[in-house]
């Protein structure tokens, strides 16, 4: 072999060792090792529906049955305004709430608008009494005025992690203090109302009393002093 060949299979050799170690440098990258989750993306007409992810309640896993919600960031693409009008969570129907928990029939979406379901400050979609696998995947469906409707099934996870604060809302429980209250008014419109009955009985009985007594003792007779 002449050297100048020799020199060339000495170079292709120093190559082929180099190249996969920066190939495996590049993959120890943090940004290479971190785990991104294959979430559902769909659309309908103009509406784009990203990231979909049903949510359970934090330290739920395996078979679940109960509340749950479902993250989605819905986009309007077209050049008129849409609204979402029904959202399903496998095969149950979802209460749409604004951030305050009030009930809405409907969320506006204006041409080039977005919304994050179930961010702080964004709306909410939630269904009561689901039967889902804590990991698997469940059945959305999403239906727009004009675009119509759309389905994907969504991964399930727990309201942890990237999901903590996107889980199902606790419904308000109503106060103890208004009916302490309550109470304590009946009680006492009670007590006022017996003791002035038993007040107005008993000066009723007195006063027919008094009369009738002295109308039947005769005054003493004067011939007896």
């Amino acid at each position: 072999m002449s050297r100048s060949l020799r020199r060339g299979a000495a170079a292709a050799l120093v190559l082929a060792a180099i190249v996969p170690l920066s190939a495996c440098g590049a993959g120890n990258e943090p940004a290479t090792l971190q785990i991104k989750p294959d979430n559902a993306a769909t659309s309908v007409g103009n509406a784009k529906l990203n990231n979909i992810v049903v949510v359970a309640p934090a330290g739920s896993a395996g078979d679940y049955s109960g509340p749950a919600t479902v993250t989605v960031n819905v986009a309007n693409t077209g050049t008129v305004e849409d609204v979402l009008t029904g959202v399903t969570i496998a095969g149950s129907p979802a209460k749409l709430t604004d951030a305050d928990g009030a009930a809405l029939s409907g969320i506006t979406l204006k041409p080039g608008q977005s919304v994050l379901l179930g961010a702080a400050g964004a709306p909410t979609a939630q269904a009561a009494g689901v039967k889902l696998s804590v990991g698997g995947y469940a059945p959305t469906a999403f239906t727009f005025k004009t675009a119509g409707q759309v389905s994907a099934n969504a991964v399930v996870h727990p309201a942890s992690d990237l999901y903590k604060g996107f889980g199902p809302k606790e419904a308000a429980k109503p106060s103890a203090a208004p009916s302490a209250a309550a109470s304590a008014s009946a009680g006492a419109t009670a007590g006022a109302s017996a003791g002035a009955s038993a007040g107005a009985t008993a000066g009723a009985s007195a006063g027919a009393s008094a009369p009738a007594t002295a109308g039947t003792n005769p005054a003493p007779s004067a011939s007896a002093h």
